[in-house]
């Protein structure tokens, strides 16, 4: 069973930047399709952006430009930079393993005027 703990989100200001930061434990997820949502005003999840085992990678038409995933298989762990932040970005920011369905708690984004 793998799992992922998020870091790295804060408050920042509009215009700013967060590198988020995804640990796995418990599992080698160097081979596994990697992703990051957060929370829509639904409630739901928005997928952001997504890395494959091969490091290909997808993003969302809301973060495309702005966004950049990546991944470190020696750290076990994938990352998330946001740049370009507006009030819109802020959210609770989940990193999800596709390949086993597992979920992080979330890390907590304030973006602020």
């Amino acid at each position: 069973q793998v799992q992922l703990v998020e870091s790295g989100g804060g408050l920042v200001q509009t215009g700013g930047s967060l590198r988020l930061s995804c640990i796995a434990s418990g599992r080698d997820i160097s081979d596994d399709t990697m992703g990051w949502y957060r929370q829509a005003p639904d409630n739901g999840t928005d997928f952001l952006a997504m890395i494959s085992g091969f490091g290909l990678t997808t993003y969302s038409d809301r973060v495309k430009g702005r966004a950049t995933i990546s991944r470190d298989n020696t750290q076990n762990a994938v990352f998330l930079q946001m740049n370009k932040l507006t009030l819109d970005d802020s959210s609770v920011y989940y990193c999800k393993n596709v390949h086993t369905q597992s979920w992080g708690p979330g890390t907590q984004v304030t973006v602020s005027s």
